[in-house]
């Protein structure tokens, strides 16, 4: 086995392409994993402030915590498909900073609260500015990568985002030390205000070097041969033309089965990330008492390390073996194993650790699932797009009441209802996933007697017709 081509996949075949996958990875991922490490970075803030101080300074009780978890879910819903619309008809170099910027100005509205209401209200409107980044970001690596390429750089995407919440406990106990009170002001608090300041910058970062998509960049470190070399290479593994919507755009996705397994499977599988979501390791540690804030901010990270690392390695073993499932798998009875480890709760604390930080492993399966969708869906633009904010969109429908129904605050610290609920989730994704499985090997057999039967012929004369046009003539 080539060590080369497991870790980073096979070798581009010309020094120009070379060259342009460097500046793309480069460009690219530096700019999708800033915004995802801060997007991130505030959705685990407002977990590490609830366990910081947040809760005695807004006198918040009951399930005061998981309707902000719902109402930004709520918010992260109504923007969802909007926002990867927008990305049809606004340059995402221009839409996705944009939102940034919405986002951060808000986040530095949260440290001046002075009940829980205002917060509601601010988490709504994040929800929908936040909504644009994971979706958008998906669907330009999946215009820019082929499919042998997609899942590592999904992976590292995602473990940016990963690297926020681990960032957001180490940076919670930090402040908690070192400025608590400052100012008059509690440590949950300047949280916040970090959060921003890191934030606002890395949007004009994307204003200046974000590339859009093959058909209509025109960045500055991107020459023309690049620019046609960016869509030719992905000739015949990824649709790239740039079409006006449509009404047959609906009745396209509505009639296949894409957009209904894809969803079902991401409104599933999504709910393995409730141990890390809904920071049941930090209300465990509040709520059964002897450690301290800091050590309530500090350990939780431990979910998210193995996560991150879990994710790099399966995203990267998916891209060598062109297989997504078996992640799945992997991911469905690590939390099964977790997940029985918590519901005992006589076992030891120790076990209970490891139970927990096993648990990082649901995270695996955000990157390979949407690198399977953007391969389902690589014959089609604009159907690619909408099935892929369409799995985020109906997986946050679910955990808008998900949490409030299994993951209470009130449940800590054994969340005796929540372990069930996960053996049974991780259970469903194992069937979906069997279930999208056995659909995309149905229609690439169908696809393969279709090429093969005698008046395919035609089609195979247009198809070499078009593919002898200019690459970018066709994008125009």
């Amino acid at each position: 086995m080539n060590v080369r081509n497991f870790l980073w996949g096979e070798a581009p075949s010309t020094k120009q392409e070379r060259n342009l996958l460097f500046k793309i990875d480069f460009f690219i991922l530096s700019y999708t994993c800033l915004v995802y490490f801060t997007n991130y970075l505030d959705r685990s803030n407002i977990n590490n402030a609830y366990v910081s101080g947040m809760k005695e300074d807004l006198s918040m009780g009951g399930t005061d915590f998981n309707k902000i978890l719902t109402i930004f879910t709520c918010g992260y819903i109504v923007g969802m498909i909007p926002n990867n619309l927008m990305l049809q008809v606004l340059p995402p170099r221009i839409w996705l900073p944009l939102c940034q910027i919405v986002w951060g100005v808000l986040t530095f509205c949260t440290s001046a609260v002075t009940n829980v209401q205002q917060i509601y209200a601010i988490r709504f409107f994040q929800g929908m500015a936040e909504s644009s980044t994971f979706v958008g970001t998906h669907y330009i690596l999946g215009s820019w990568y082929k499919p042998g390429e997609l899942g590592k750089r999904s992976g590292i995407f995602t473990s940016s985002g990963l690297a926020g919440t681990l960032f957001s406990g180490v940076l919670q106990g930090a402040v908690y030390s070192n400025l608590n009170g400052v100012s008059g002001r509690s440590g949950w608090r300047w949280l916040f205000i970090i959060d921003g300041v890191i934030t606002l910058p890395i949007a004009f970062y994307g204003f200046w070097i974000f590339p859009d998509v093959p058909a209509t960049t025109n960045v500055f470190y991107l020459s023309e041969e690049d620019r046609e070399l960016a869509a030719s290479r992905l000739r015949g593994s990824v649709e790239v033309k740039h079409s006006p919507l449509s009404w047959k755009l609906a009745k396209r996705i509505l009639t296949r089965w894409r957009w209904y397994a894809c969803s079902l499977l991401f409104a599933i599988s999504g709910e393995t990330e409730s141990f890390g979501s809904n920071n049941l390791m930090g209300q465990w540690l509040k709520a059964i008492g002897g450690y301290s804030v800091e050590q309530t901010d500090y350990y939780p990270s431990g979910v998210t390390a193995f996560g991150i690392v879990s994710t790099l390695i399966c995203a990267t073993w998916t891209d060598y073996t062109q297989v997504r499932w078996p992640v799945l798998v992997y991911m469905s009875l690590s939390c099964i194993f977790a997940s029985i480890c918590i519901l005992v709760w006589k076992s030891p604390t120790g076990l209970k650790f490891f139970a927990y930080y096993l648990a990082g492993a649901s995270y695996s399966g955000q990157a390979t699932t949407f690198a399977w969708a953007n391969q389902i869906c690589a014959d089609d633009d604009q159907e690619r797009a909408i099935v892929l904010a369409s799995m985020n969109m109906w997986n946050n429908v679910v955990n808008a009441w998900w949490s409030i129904v299994f993951y209470p605050a009130t449940d800590a610290p054994e969340f005796t209802k929540g372990m069930i609920a996960m053996i049974v989730i991780c259970v469903a994704t194992l069937a979906v996933t069997a279930l999208v499985w056995y659909l995309e090997r149905r229609e690439h057999k169908l696809g393969l007697q279709l090429e093969d039967s005698p008046t395919s012929d035609n089609r195979q004369a247009e198809k070499h017709i078009r593919d002898e046009k200019d690459p970018v003539e066709q994008l125009r």
